[in-house]
């Protein structure tokens, strides 16, 4: 029986961060220890220019990605590692399914319109496009699941919408991909607004980041008087439980949600110990990336072996979609 395949990646926008790690990261390693799943995991770089990003520090900031997916646990041995713009298959076939889907539709995306309040001057046709060439980027692999947050859920609609169209009217079998829910499906900001995301300064936690960087992180976040009648469901607050709970458990999640009715939190102490169990979680993590950081020609190695494997999945599908379509 053939194995299910996974694609999922990240964009090239630097060093990861906890969000990055419990949002996709983790749902990853999950699928690539389960043996009835075919895994191939990118690093984003062409979706990365969608956005406004420095060209100088491009190239360094995919290695950043690459080093932190190796140390976070992904595995050459078990999973397809590569950067997206080494598989041109990819764009190629973005270019085939964007006959089937509309300007419309993409214009009406909560994502597409977040961006643009986000970057007024980086409206471009590739932030457009952004979904479509995310429908490639799984669909070229005929990908089943893709680990991602729940965020993307509108992406992945679009490209279910573009499977079922494309088999509709030229008799391919794309799979409609869903998503694989992780345990930090919304991982909340430092700044108690949104998610953690690296283009809000102050929001995130890295995976490169030591204890007393993360007790400098957390004690920036926004707290209150640590006493009332009832437990803030939303701001800095509610977001550093909802932290609390991801690395500490549900039960001091709750001795808190006690106190905070009672006799009140001392901020100080929950920082310092939520500070203490992230730093427990990502000191493994910083020992492997430090390995690899050491080794360039074996990362240099996973790179181009990967990119050859995935080149070779995606080559044999594009070309059953140009034949479909009639175009060989």
């Amino acid at each position: 029986m053939a194995k299910k395949r996974v694609l999922s990646g990240i964009r090239a926008t630097g060093r990861l961060h906890l969000g990055n790690y419990l949002g996709a990261v983790s749902g990853m390693l999950v699928l690539q220890e389960n043996p009835e799943y075919e895994t191939f995991y990118m690093v984003a770089d062409l979706h990365t220019l969608t956005t406004p990003y420095d060209p100088q520090t491009l190239k360094d900031d995919i290695r950043e990605v690459v080093l932190d997916y190796l140390a976070a646990g992904l595995d050459p041995e078990k999973s397809t590692i590569f950067v997206q713009s080494q598989v041109p298959e990819h764009l190629e076939l973005a270019y085939l399914f964007s006959t089937a889907v509309s300007i419309a539709r993409m214009q009406h995306l909560p994502t597409y319109k977040d961006k643009v309040k986000q970057y007024p001057q980086g409206n471009t046709m590739a932030l457009l496009y952004y979904p479509v060439l995310m429908a490639a980027d799984i669909l070229v692999y005929r990908a089943d699941s893709v680990p991602v947050g729940i965020d993307q859920e509108p992406h992945l609609e679009v490209a279910r919408e573009i499977a079922r169209k494309m088999n509709l009217e030229y008799g391919t079998n794309f799979p409609e991909p869903k998503r694989f829910a992780t345990k930090g499906e919304y991982i909340p900001a430092l700044t108690g607004e949104g998610k953690m995301s690296k283009s809000v300064e102050g929001s995130f936690i890295n995976l490169t980041d030591g204890l007393e960087t993360i007790k400098k992180r957390l004690a920036a976040a926004p707290t209150d008087s640590g006493k009332g009648e009832t437990v803030p469901e939303k701001g800095g607050v509610a977001n550093l439980l909802s932290l609390v709970e991801l690395f500490e458990g549900k039960e001091k999640r709750e001795e808190y949600k006690k106190a905070y009715t009672g006799a009140g939190i001392s901020y100080s102490e929950l920082k310092e110990g939520l500070a203490k169990a992230i730093d427990e979680e990502l000191k493994p993590i910083q020992e492997r990336r430090k390995k690899f950081e050491e080794n360039s020609a074996l990362v240099d190695k996973i790179l181009q072996e990967g990119a050859k494997k995935a080149r070779k999945v995606a080559r044999e599908n594009l070309e059953e979609t140009k034949k479909a379509m009639g175009l060989i």
